[in-house]
Parts: C-alpha cells; sequence; structure tokens
C-alpha cells in the first residue's frame, strides 16, 4: 500500500496583537504645580524688584566703598544677629517647643519675605505657614502672630524711654517734637480707625464672633506663656534686642562713614524714626523710615550727605546683602513642604 504525502499544513493565522498604548502623558497634580509656582515666585520678585530700584543699589554700593570694612563688618554681624533675635520673639509667643534650626532658617525667609509685601505680611506669611507645618493650629498660630506684633512696639517704647532716661544729656529734642497740627491729623486719624472698627464689631455679627474668638485664643496663649518664664525671656528680652541691634547696623555703617554723631544719638534716631513711621505700610519699612532716620540725624547735627550714606548703607547691608540667600532659602523651604 503506498503511502500518499500528507498536505502541508496550512499556516496559522496571525493572532491579532494590542497596539502598544501611548506613554501617560505627565500632569502635575495642582498642589504640587501650585508649590513650585510659590518657589520661583519669590525669585522673579526680587528679579523686578532688583531691576526697578537697581541705582539706590548702585548708589549704596559705591558709597560703602570708600567706608572702614571692619566697621561694614560690624554691622554684618549686628544684621545676623537680628535673625536671632526674631527667632527668639517668634519661640516666645507659642507655647510649643520649636525646631531651633528650623526656626532660625524661616525668620531668614521671612526677614526676605518682609522685603516685597508692605506691613510685614511677608514675614507673617512665612512664619504663619512655618507653624502650621510644625502642627500648630491655625487659629492659635495666628494669635502667636498678634502677640508678636503687640510685643514689639511696646518693647521698642520702652527701650526708647529707657535711652531717654539713662542719656538725657545727648539727646537733642528740639526740632523732633511734632506740632499741633500734626498731632491733631494723628489723633484724628486714631479716632476714625477705632470708630469704623467698633462699627464694624457692633454692626457686623460673624465679624464679631470670629474677633471674639481669636481674642479668647490670645488672650489664654499669652497667660499661659507669661507662667514660662523662658518663655517671657525670649519673647521680651528679644523684642527688647531687636531693635538695639538694628539700631546697631546703623550706627555702624555711620561710624564707617565719619558721621560725626555718637552711638547714643545714632541709635536714638532710628529709634524715634522707625517708632515714628514704622506703623506706615511700605515693604520693610523702606522709603518712609528712611526719610524719618535721614531728618533725625540731619536735626542732631549731620549734614546731608553722610546721614543720606548712612542710611543707604544700612539698606544694603539689611536688605541688599541677605536678601538673594533669604530667597533661596525661601525657594529651598516651599520646596521641602516646610511652608
Amino acid at each position: 500500500m503506498s503511502l500518499l504525502p500528507l498536505p502541508a499544513p496550512a499556516p496559522a493565522a496571525p493572532v491579532p496583537t494590542a497596539a502598544a498604548a501611548p506613554a501617560p502623558w505627565y500632569s502635575p497634580s495642582p498642589s504640587r504645580l501650585a508649590r513650585h509656582v510659590l518657589a520661583l515666585l519669590p525669585l522673579v520678585l526680587i528679579g523686578v524688584w532688583m531691576a526697578a530700584d537697581w541705582r539706590g543699589l548702585y548708589a549704596g554700593a559705591s558709597r560703602l566703598t570708600s567706608a572702614d570694612p571692619w566697621w561694614l563688618l560690624a554691622g554684618v554681624g549686628f544684621t545676623c544677629l537680628t535673625w536671632v533675635a526674631a527667632a527668639c520673639v517668634r519661640q516666645g509667643a507659642i507655647p510649643e517647643r520649636l525646631p531651633p534650626l528650623l526656626l532660625l532658617a524661616s525668620q531668614f525667609a521671612a526677614g526676605a519675605a518682609n522685603h516685597v509685601l508692605p506691613a510685614s505680611i511677608g514675614a507673617h506669611a512665612v512664619t504663619l505657614r512655618f507653624l502650621q507645618g510644625q502642627g500648630i493650629p491655625l487659629p492659635r498660630a495666628a494669635a502667636s502672630l498678634a502677640l508678636y506684633s503687640l510685643v514689639k512696639p511696646v518693647a521698642k517704647t520702652f527701650v526708647l524711654l529707657a535711652l531717654l532716661l539713662a542719656a538725657p544729656e545727648l539727646i537733642r529734642l528740639e526740632g523732633l517734637v511734632p506740632d499741633g497740627g500734626t498731632l491733631l491729623m494723628v489723633g484724628v486719624g486714631l479716632a476714625t480707625v477705632l470708630a469704623t472698627l467698633a462699627l464694624l464689631l457692633a454692626t457686623v455679627r460673624p465679624l464679631r464672633h470670629g474677633i471674639l474668638g481669636f481674642v479668647r485664643t490670645a488672650l489664654t496663649d499669652a497667660k499661659l506663656l507669661h507662667t514660662m518664664p523662658g518663655r517671657v525671656l525670649a519673647l521680651w528680652g528679644g523684642a527688647a534686642v531687636t531693635p538695639l541691634l538694628q539700631a546697631g547696623v546703623v550706627a555702624s555703617v555711620g561710624a564707617s562713614l565719619g558721621l560725626p554723631l555718637s552711638w547714643a544719638q545714632m541709635v536714638f534716631a532710628f529709634l524715634a524714626a522707625s517708632t515714628a513711621v514704622g506703623a506706615v505700610p511700605a515693604p520693610g519699612g523702606i522709603g518712609p523710615v528712611d526719610a524719618a532716620l535721614v531728618f533725625t540725624m540731619v536735626a542732631f547735627g549731620a549734614a546731608l550727605a553722610p546721614a543720606t550714606a548712612t542710611v543707604i548703607g544700612y539698606r544694603v547691608l539689611t536688605v541688599w546683602l541677605p536678601l538673594v540667600p533669604g530667597v533661596l532659602m525661601l525657594s529651598a523651604l516651599v520646596h521641602r513642604k516646610v511652608l
């Protein structure tokens, strides 16, 4: 029996394969995108500000080239100590213990933010985010900021009065006391603000309840803090030392430029100027405080040119020199979710 060859098997039909799925398009979450924007925003703002005020920066830097470098180094030291004092006041205004290095870094970054937004809004915003990141509830963090804002001018006033009592023969008040018209305007403005606040509290019930709750929280924390000697020392001691350190920067720059004023006069000039117009909502007090400081030093007998150079040098040391490092620190803290 012959064997017939078997037919070759038909080729198998190709099995359809699923088309390769396209790589998913990465879309960052809104929170991540907002964090990236916030990390870059300080750099953009400071770049715009430097471009707008480059003449003042150049004038101040050029005048400092002829100054005594050792006195300028002392001014840099006083500037660095102001961040330490600010961190002490922030710690003294909250019962919980905060991490010291992160607190100091946050105040360094807050100093940069304070020179961008008016009325200390930038510094308070940075500190508020830092406190919330450390687990402090929002009402208590806000109460801490209110206590900080209240203690600083009170402590500065006591320091100013103490200086007047300690060195009355060095302080000449002629030309510094405002006239009756200026005092009347200040009184009318203050009365208007208080009357407006009272009217709002009387007519807007949600606002009244919110403010009363905030005041209760603030008073509770203030009472607790003043039973803790360490917090009292940090709060009031730091608040009293801060204006003296800032005045030390002014006096160091004035000494480096040969300003013919004593340290007591330059310290008093800074305290008086910052107390008189420090409430004007300008970024970091730049503008009103500068004009008042120049006016006060001229009233003490300094020439206009060196007095102006002293104020410019003070701003270079306290604003422009730490500005870029402070902004970089702010961006780093935002990127690391500390803020």
